[in-house]
């Protein structure tokens, strides 16, 4: 049989990526992964985003999601990337997209790819988990027998059942401290109760299968009986490249936003040569759309 192919014409090429950071906070942190691209791919189109669409029968546009956070959890740090058929100004889409979305989805940056894969840039993660009810004393007692140990092994149920995995061979780097004022503002912080509250900061090595931040709190109940009276509001920080001299996790954006800056200043350079091009750029360039 000759393979069918679909009618008309093939779509548009990409002639950019673009590179997102964009947040969940609030209510917002309980949608799930695919309520977000539900969202997303409508603000897309409210925003008349060129984009880019896959060939086929059914046609998608063009948008790579990377490390994205468990349902419930907030996070200020989730990356995703699209292919665009048209070049586009990164920071007037930035805000286009932004206005789009509701309240808690913002869109914080948008650079243009640069080369590099950015999944492969998601090394690891830092979390912030409140612990509501907990003194510091009895999280630091915790922490200290869970980094003291070997192996962590804690159970999760899977969809092809329950799974046990060690938890603390992921672990860079588990840390107390207490609420201050630079903390009022944060998920779980209530800056007027007078509750004892612990706050944990952890560092985890993105693996295979996933450690989550639950599964670090289910091993410190585990090797160290560790109570918490509520459950924790946990928050990402921070997702990127590790830093292994350091244990800290680095920009996974800092390349492409290096490599924009040399081609603007090129860029510059050559204008002073020969003369301005034209005025300012517009958020999307002229198409055939």
């Amino acid at each position: 049989m000759a393979r069918r192919t679909p009618e008309g014409p093939p779509p548009a090429p990409t002639v950019q990526r673009l590179r997102l950071r964009y947040t969940k906070r609030g209510r917002l942190r309980f949608t799930s992964h695919r309520d977000f691209q539900r969202a997303f791919e409508r603000a897309l189109r409210r925003a008349e985003v060129p984009m880019a669409y896959s060939a086929g029968f059914t046609p998608h546009p063009k948008v790579s999601y990377a490390g994205a956070a468990p349902t419930g959890v907030a996070s200020e740090a989730e990356y995703l990337e699209i292919g665009v058929a048209t070049h586009c100004d990164p920071a007037r889409l930035r805000d286009l997209l932004d206005a789009s979305l509701p309240t808690g989805l913002d869109v914080l940056e948008i650079v243009e790819a640069h080369g590099g894969n950015l999944p492969e840039r998601l090394e690891a993660s830092v979390w912030e988990l409140v612990l509501a009810g907990v003194t510091r004393e009895e999280a630091e007692r915790a922490v200290g027998v869970f980094l003291a140990a070997e192996t962590v092994e804690v159970q999760r149920m899977s969809k092809n059942g329950m799974r046990t995995f060690d938890a603390r061979e992921a672990v860079i780097a588990l840390t107390v401290t207490t609420p201050d004022a630079n903390d009022a503002g944060h998920q779980g912080v209530d800056a007027g109760s007078t509750a004892p509250c612990a706050i944990l900061r952890l560092v985890v090595r993105h693996t295979t299968p996933a450690v989550r931040p639950d599964d670090v709190l289910s091993g410190l109940r585990m090797v160290a009986e560790l109570v918490t009276p509520t459950a924790a509001a946990v928050t990402r920080l921070a997702q990127g490249p590790l830093d292994t001299a350091t244990d800290s996790v680095t920009d996974p954006l800092a390349p492409d936003r290096a490599a924009s800056a040399e081609e603007h200043t090129s860029q510059g350079g050559e204008e002073l040569r020969t003369g301005p091009q034209g005025g300012a750029e517009p958020v999307v360039e002229a198409s055939n759309r």
